[in-house]
């Protein structure tokens, strides 16, 4: 393993310190602990305040999208790890003047169960939050069993949309709502091709020949569709999308916003000639794509591999998501 670090007890904090001191004009840490970190200009307190709790080791998320016009909060765990519910609780608790909090909470067991507990300290503490949970992987649990599925690369629309939305000062109610819309609508599926390194243990993350790739795999390794030898992007685009395809009943005349996200050591070079494919597959079902998100933003270290996420958008989504956000990391 090669890692450029220091102590590597210390990797998340030395990280966070270095994020903040390279974007300290738009973020910082909040006062009671340097695993919040908040926007630099804070929401005025008559909108709904929406934040993030996720594990580090898959940046820029989702400490690069906090931002106006995006996330208000990031609550940063250890790597893999989702943060404590106690320190989730402590970021709620940051927007207590707020008309209402909304905590976004991706779909593994880890953090819902944080989530939730989270919640529950806020409630007893009479602050007006709510989890909206967040879930898009179709390889992870079948169609009809959707509010199984681990939330993957797709939950970014969730995000910039309702990040977007909370700052014209709509309810709680609302952004819940159409949260829920954006989750519905939303389908991703990924392809591993080489393991990342776990920069805790030195340790590769899972194990694929050097021939073959893993349809469907989660960030960590989790199970999917399963292996195949690899091939062309033209051949696996199409296993992907069919895949797809099969999950959501999509129609002529539907716009789409694609997603291509990288995994960690994908180049622009592949990722581009992955959307080139996906488009041409949508334009055969006289499907539109709407101002793409191509790049590697939802990492595990240096994987190589890729997803697909696509939302079947209406006309407010698609005017929300390209709004201006003042994130580091987030660049449509």
């Amino acid at each position: 393993m090669k890692k450029i670090i220091n102590n590597k007890d210390n990797i998340v904090d030395d990280m966070l310190s270095g994020y903040i001191k390279a974007n300290s004009d738009r973020v910082k840490f909040s006062s009671v602990s340097k695993r919040i970190i908040l926007r630099k200009q804070p929401k005025n307190t008559n909108k709904t305040a929406i934040l993030i709790g996720n594990g580090s080791g898959h940046e820029p998320i989702a400490m690069g999208w906090v931002g106006e016009g995006l996330l208000d909060a990031n609550v940063v765990g250890d790597i893999f790890a989702a943060p404590s519910g106690d320190l989730i609780f402590e970021g709620i608790e940051v927007f207590k003047e707020n008309s209402g909090t909304i905590l976004l909470i991706s779909n593994h067991a880890g953090d819902v169960m944080n989530g939730e507990m989270a919640i529950e300290l806020a409630k007893e503490d009479n602050i007006d939050a709510d989890l909206l949970l967040m879930y898009d992987d179709i390889a992870s649990a079948p169609k009809g069993d959707e509010d199984q599925r681990r939330g993957g690369a797709g939950t970014t629309f969730i995000y910039k949309i309702l990040g977007a939305l909370s700052e014209t000062g709509e309810n709680k109610e609302t952004l819940l709502s159409l949260g829920k819309s954006v989750r519905d609508q939303t389908r991703t599926l990924s392809i591993a091709v080489a393991s990342g390194v776990s920069p805790i243990s030195g340790e590769k993350i899972f194990q694929l020949d050097d021939d073959e790739v893993f349809i469907g795999m989660g960030v960590h390794g989790e199970s999917g569709y399963g292996r195949q030898k690899i091939s062309s992007s033209k051949k696996i685009i199409k296993f992907m999308m069919d895949k797809i395809f099969d999950d959501f009943k999509y129609k002529s005349g539907d716009v789409v916003i694609p997603f291509i996200n990288g995994s960690g050591a994908t180049t622009l070079m592949e990722l581009l000639i992955v959307y080139n494919d996906v488009e041409n597959y949508l334009a055969k079902y006289k499907i539109k794509c709407f101002k793409p998100l191509i790049n590697e933003y939802i990492t595990t270290q240096e994987s190589a591999g890729f997803s697909i996420s696509l939302l079947n958008s209406t006309e407010q989504m698609r005017k929300l998501w390209i709004s201006q956000s003042s994130a580091p990391y987030f660049h449509l």
